[in-house]
């Protein structure tokens, strides 16, 4: 599957396009996630979001999450219309992906530092960006789950 994928990224790469990638959970999909990835999207010409799988959330989250499935997640992601490819992976974290990518930017969110996101010394050695995009408002999908149990909490 992945190789596949790779052989598509390699077409896009011949003819010029510049590939961008972004990763994360993205659990319940919500207006913060959508607007990173269409930021992102309009400043690369195809954009493959790396989704961590539902068992590599369990070890970076905990048992409790993801809420939803990656199979709905992806499916969302891919609903957008600014996403152009999704890689589930099932490490800790997407490097030996993006080493294989070898994408143009790498696009994270402003509650990140440029040098210690995945990828960044990668990246680097081959003229690569990092992109960083300022975060719209609060949303975050800790926050969301929080206000959930509050409200059921406080009735």
């Amino acid at each position: 599957m992945i190789d596949k994928k790779l052989k598509k990224i390699d077409i896009w790469k011949n003819k010029g396009l510049k590939i961008g990638v972004a990763n994360g959970c993205f659990d319940l999909l919500h207006k913060g996630h959508k607007y990173l990835l269409k930021k992102s999207k309009q400043q690369s010409d195809k954009l493959i979001v790396l989704l961590n799988s539902d068992n590599s959330i369990q070890k970076i989250k905990g048992p409790d999450r993801p809420i939803e499935r990656e199979i709905v997640r992806k499916k969302k992601l891919l609903k957008l219309g600014y996403v152009d490819d999704v890689i589930v992976f099932n490490k800790k974290t997407p490097l030996s992906i993006i080493k294989k990518i070898k994408p143009d930017f790498i696009f994270k969110g402003s509650d990140y530092i440029k040098k210690n996101i995945i990828g960044y010394n990668f990246i680097k050695k081959y003229g690569g960006k990092v992109k960083i995009i300022k975060l719209f408002k609060n949303y975050s999908t800790t926050n969301l789950i929080k206000n959930t149990n509050d409200k059921k909490n406080s009735r």
